[in-house]
């Protein structure tokens, strides 16, 4: 059997699941380089029975899926994948399946970007490499308001987080019913209220038809 990991770039695929379960004889190659032109995926993943996609970095088009006669099973790190036609993968009948996953590790990382901003982080860390010291003043999180577009895995974890730095959260989108946004300490208002009453906005909702231009010049 073998195996291709395309895009990581990061050179972390092989060491962040335990591989040596895999049978023995297994061949596993990740790609750190991406591959943009279907003839040059077709000439790097020849033979592979299995490929793993590192999120949405490589398209998977029925044209490719034409240029892998070999793929059997295509993985992909999280449970939505954009960038693979599922109807293409149909009918060439090679199964597609994800790995869970992803939330908090998402949102610390939503929050580091926040705590960033608000505290000034990289430029006083650029000043003090310069040899200046504290050159601006942060801004408290603590009496401010979140305002989340979206209560689902993800944010239902941002809104714990802003309730432990003491803020007030509220919460809005199209399907969030009361009793979804109490459930983790936020109140829902109207889209209008969000974005006029918040002090940080955060979007966690999958791109669609439906969620597709949702923040526009009315909503800034």
């Amino acid at each position: 059997m073998r195996i291709a990991i395309l895009d990581d770039y990061q050179q972390v695929a092989m060491k962040m699941a335990d591989w040596s379960q895999m049978p023995a004889g297994t061949d596993i190659l990740a790609f750190r380089q991406h591959f943009s032109s279907i003839e040059e995926l077709r000439q790097r993943l020849r033979g592979f029975e299995i490929i793993i996609a590192m999120r949405e970095r490589t398209a998977f088009t029925s044209g490719l899926f034409d240029a892998l006669p070999d793929l059997k099973l295509l993985i992909t790190t999280g449970m939505r994948n954009a960038s693979i036609d599922l109807a293409a993968a149909t009918h060439h009948r090679v199964p597609v399946c994800g790995t869970r996953g992803g939330g908090p590790s998402t949102a610390e990382l939503a929050w580091g970007l926040i705590l960033s901003l608000l505290r000034n982080i990289p430029q006083e860390y650029a000043g003090v490499r310069r040899g200046e010291w504290q050159t601006t003043v942060g801004i408290d999180l603590k009496g401010k308001v979140l305002g989340l577009l979206g209560m689902g895995n993800l944010g239902s974890h941002m809104a714990r987080i802003g309730a432990a730095f003491g803020m007030t959260v509220i919460a809005w989108s199209q399907n969030l019913t009361s009793e979804r946004a109490s459930q983790f300490g936020a109140r829902l208002v109207s889209k209008d209220e969000l974005f006029s009453e918040s002090d940080i906005v955060s979007i966690h909702l999958q791109l669609s038809d439906r969620t597709r231009g949702l923040v526009g010049p009315h909503e800034l």
